[in-house]
């Protein structure tokens, strides 16, 4: 379930931390988060499973797995990240393992919609700039990222790399609009003085 906490002063217009790689073309929501893990009644313990089969399946350690990256905040991926099935429970698991934002160079539009609605800022940039990103964290799994969604960019040292955001869900992240639902449950006054300023309503009560 989103966070609702102080919804109102809870911008996503800059996320630091360090970065994680994971390389490869559309790389699909069952492989964020397997299927069997939709029966839970809720995403709280969801983290350690991102990515489950990727990492147990493979001859070489996944970056989830590698201690170099434990705490990074910051995925970087390449093109379509995200594809497959429409379920929520692939951004919650990331974002339960530690994500706080993304760069890639594209994303599947329903797994960027629940990213946003989870204040999870997804930024667009060059397969260049993204392939940048990532020789740089894998490198240097130390090297500290910066999200600037009002710049649309990601630095790193003395470089920025350009890194785009629809300029509605920018000023979204920015203003800290992007949870439709806390911004109902802390707007409760107005919604109820409005709503007795309606006939229509008053009468049903």
């Amino acid at each position: 379930m989103t966070d609702t906490t102080n919804v109102r002063d809870s911008t996503r217009a800059k996320i630091s931390g360090r970065g994680v790689a994971v390389r490869g073309q559309d790389i699909d929501t069952d492989r964020i988060i397997p299927a069997r893990y939709l029966r839970t009644v809720t995403f709280d313990n969801l983290g350690p499973h991102a990515f489950e089969d990727d990492r147990t399946s493979s001859d070489s350690p996944h970056p989830f797995d590698d201690p170099r990256f434990a705490g990074a905040r910051i995925l970087i991926a390449n093109r379509n990240f995200g594809c497959g099935s429409s379920r929520e429970h692939a951004p919650q698991a990331l974002m339960r393992w530690g994500i706080a934002g993304f760069v890639a160079e594209s994303f599947a539009e329903i797994f960027f919609g629940n990213c946003v609605a989870l204040g999870l800022p997804c930024l667009m940039a060059s397969a260049e700039g993204v392939g940048q990103l990532m020789s740089a964290v894998e490198e240097d799994p130390s090297r500290e990222l910066t999200i600037d969604v009002a710049a649309q960019t990601v630095r790193f040292d003395d470089l920025s790399i350009e890194a785009t955001l629809p300029a509605g869900l920018r000023e979204q992240l920015i203003k800290g609009e992007w949870d439709a639902l806390g911004q109902l449950l802390t707007a409760s006054g107005e919604i109820a003085a409005r709503a007795e300023s309606l006939p229509y309503i008053r009468g049903f009560r």
